[in-house]
Formats: structure tokens, C-alpha cells, sequence
């Protein structure tokens, strides 16, 4: 998280003062303790009492931002959500590492595999699906998610509803298992694949359960307004999400194998069935009639937009985002669901093709065979071979011989 300046909150009245700035520490506790040293003989100078009044006002200013939040002075533009970049080590590091890893990964399946490489497309969606999640932690858009509700709602759906589908078509597990040793892949890889746990996180109904609770639990319980306030607690919050999205969208990807795979006619319904809850959820938060979340609600309005308007606009934006992505995903997998038909639909042709002409081919010998036994013109024997020569040697008495004489 980057630093934060500190500013006045908008419609409170109150003027913003530095953290060392505390009029009634300085003013009441300081000639208070000064003059009860005196008393004893024991004065000291000023400003050894001033650290530690200094450190209370520091941390009642603190418990002050804990509860209630700041915000940055330098209101949103495109601009900046697109410039205004900064790399935190707790994000930045594991998705280079991730990325690099991935690139090695390719280029040893493609050089150990050169007859059947990774696709460039599976490449591109993976590195792509990395980009979004950076773009959600790294770019303006983190630098504003803790003021504006609208732009924190942009955030959670990059990393919900963009970035684990791109993932996934990378096809992460087959490009694992393609780049171990066999020992490794028999011993570690494959066992944990089938293990308990990841069938039950895997199965299609727990992951939709899962991404469901997950969406209504975070907007709808103290642990919103707890990460907010609470960096770690907000990252733990973007993983979270993350998780459960990685998980409902691994049976709608079907890249990689899995225990349960689903039809493409089942995809499409476990997407629809996904439509209400996501837009419910949408609309209670664009039809609240007050702010829901303490943490936006005590900003005021920071950029001349008030918190209940903020979370209207996030609101709208979650119900567009959501019925479009989920309607274009349905869209994408019934167009799949047709192309898989027309391929079977090849194959099969192709396969009846194969055995029409294979037929033909015996039936063509079968009759090469029957027309050689019968000594049909096909086929002439070898008896018959030798009478018709004989038979056309001139004879005595025939007219050709009378001719020859």
C-alpha cells in the first residue's frame, strides 16, 4: 500500500493538523507535568517532555485514521489510474516470479516438445491474466481503492470476473504436468491433483457455492469496512477473491483435466444459475439508501462526490460488469459447444468415409477374385489362355492357310 497524505475530511468542519500537532497535549499536559517536577526540584527541559507528549498526540491522530480513514488530496482522472503506478514487494514479487517461472516452463516443454509446443495464445492469455492482476494492485487504481467505493469495486471485479479465466487458458495444470519429470508428476503432482480436498474444491457446485459466499460475505459483513482499515487484512481479501474465482471458473475453461468435467450445455447452465445472486447482490448495494460501509460513509464527500453516490455508482457498475461478463462467457461457450459439434460431426464423416472406402476396396477384390475363378474376361485362366492360342494357329485346309499358299 502506498503512503497516504493526510487531509481534512470534506463537511467535518474540523482542519487537518500534523501528527505532532496536538493543542490540548501542548497546551495542558506538558505546563501541567512541568510544574509538578518543579515543585520537587526536579525540572526538566522542555523537550524531553515533548517526545512523549508528541507520541501520544501520534497515536490518537493514528487511532483517529484507523477508524475513520484518509484520503489522497489529488482527486481521480484516467490519467492517473493509468500512470500513477508503484510496486509493492508483497505483490510485485510473487507475480515476476510467477511470470518468469511460466516463460521457463514454456520454453523447456517447447525445446524438450518441439513437435508439439505450448500455444502462443495459452502464453498470451496467461502473461495477459497477470498483467490484470497487477493492473488492479499496482496502477492507480489501488491508489484509490480505499476512497472511492466505485473504484474499489472496479478492482475486486478485475480479479474476479477478468484476470482467472485468462489464467486458466493458459491451461496452468497441463503445462505442469507436461514440464515434470515422470517421478515427480507420479509421486507429487498427480496425488495431490486427486486428493480429497482439491476434488471437493474442484467440484462445480462447491466452487459456484464458494464464489457466491465469498461475494455476499465480504460486502455483506464487518470484514469490508475490517480490510479497509487493515492493509494485511486487504490483501488476504484480494487472495480471497482471486481463490474463489480461480475455482468457479476452472469448469467453465476446461483447459486443463479435471475429476468433473462439464458439458458444454452444463457450463452454460452453471453460468446462468450464477447470473441472480451476482446481480441481487448488485442491486442491493445500488438501491441502499444510505452507505453501507463506516469506512466510505466518514470521508465525506473527499472529491465532491458524497459516499451514498459513490456506492451507487459501484453498484451500477457491479451489475453492468457482472450480467455482461457472464452473458458473453454463455455466449463464448455455446459458440464452443458448436464448434465441438462440428468437429465431432467431421470426425464422424471422416471415420464413415474411411469405412465406405475400405469396403469398396474388398468388394473390388472380392470381385476380381470371382471374375479370375470364373475365367470371365476379367480374369482368364490359363487353360483358356492356351486353347485360344492354339486355336488361333492356322490349320490346314482353312482359308487363311489357302490365302498364305
Amino acid at each position: 500500500m502506498i503512503a497516504r497524505t493526510f487531509a481534512p475530511r470534506r463537511g467535518s468542519g474540523a482542519v487537518a493538523r500534523a501528527p505532532w500537532d496536538d493543542s490540548r497535549v501542548t497546551t495542558r499536559a506538558i505546563p501541567a507535568a512541568r510544574t509538578w517536577l518543579a515543585a520537587r526540584g526536579r525540572a526538566l527541559p522542555l523537550k524531553w517532555l515533548a517526545a512523549p507528549a508528541i507520541g501520544l498526540g501520534w497515536l490518537r491522530l493514528a487511532g483517529d485514521v484507523a477508524a475513520h480513514g484518509t484520503f489522497d488530496p489529488t482527486p481521480p482522472s484516467p490519467w492517473i489510474l493509468a500512470t500513477a503506478w508503484h510496486l509493492d514487494p508483497t505483490v510485485a514479487v510473487p507475480l515476476v516470479a510467477t511470470a518468469l517461472g511460466w516463460l521457463w516452463m514454456v520454453d523447456r516443454i517447447d525445446r524438450h516438445h518441439p513437435h508439439n509446443p505450448v500455444p502462443v495464445p495459452r502464453t498470451v492469455a496467461f502473461v495477459f491474466g497477470l498483467f490484470v492482476i497487477a493492473v488492479a494492485l499496482q496502477s492507480g487504481i489501488e491508489r484509490y481503492d480505499t476512497t472511492v467505493f466505485s473504484i474499489h469495486m472496479v478492482q475486486h471485479l478485475l480479479l474476479m470476473l477478468v484476470a482467472p479465466p485468462l489464467l486458466l487458458l493458459g491451461a496452468p495444470i497441463t503445462q505442469l504436468l507436461r514440464v515434470a519429470s515422470p517421478g515427480v508428476r507420479r509421486r507429487i503432482l498427480l496425488p495431490f491433483l486427486h486428493s480429497g480436498p482439491m476434488v471437493f474444491l474442484s467440484h462445480p457446485v462447491t466452487a459456484w457455492l464458494l464464489f457466491t459466499v465469498a461475494l455476499w460475505g465480504t460486502h455483506f459483513s464487518p470484514l469490508f469496512d475490517i480490510a479497509l482499515e487493515n492493509p494485511p487484512v486487504h490483501q488476504l481479501e484480494h487472495a480471497l477473491y482471486l481463490a474463489a474465482a480461480m475455482l468457479f471458473w476452472f469448469p467453465v475453461v476446461g483447459a486443463d483435466p479435471g475429476p468433473r468435467r462439464l458439458a458444454y450445455p452444463a457450463r452454460a447452465l452453471y453460468l446462468l444459475l450464477q447470473m441472480p445472486p451476482s446481480s441481487f447482490l448488485a442491486m442491493a448495494v445500488l438501491f441502499a439508501d444510505a452507505p453501507l460501509y463506516d469506512h466510505y460513509a466518514t470521508l465525506g464527500a473527499p472529491y465532491g462526490v458524497s459516499a451514498l453516490a459513490d456506492q451507487q455508482a459501484a453498484g451500477g457498475i457491479m451489475w453492468i460488469w457482472t450480467d455482461v461478463t457472464f452473458i458473453a462467457a454463455i455466449l463464448l461457450v455455446i459458440g464452443a459447444w458448436m464448434r465441438s459439434d462440428e468437429r465431432r460431426t467431421a470426425e464422424v464423416e471422416a471415420r464413415v468415409d474411411e469405412q465406405r472406402a475400405a469396403l469398396a476396396a474388398r468388394a473390388d477384390r472380392l470381385a476380381a477374385m470371382k471374375a479370375a475363378a470364373a475365367g470371365g474376361p476379367d480374369g482368364p485362366t490359363i487353360g483358356s489362355g492356351v486353347g485360344s492360342a492354339a486355336g488361333s494357329t492356322p490349320q490346314p485346309g482353312s482359308g487363311e492357310a489357302s490365302s498364305s499358299r
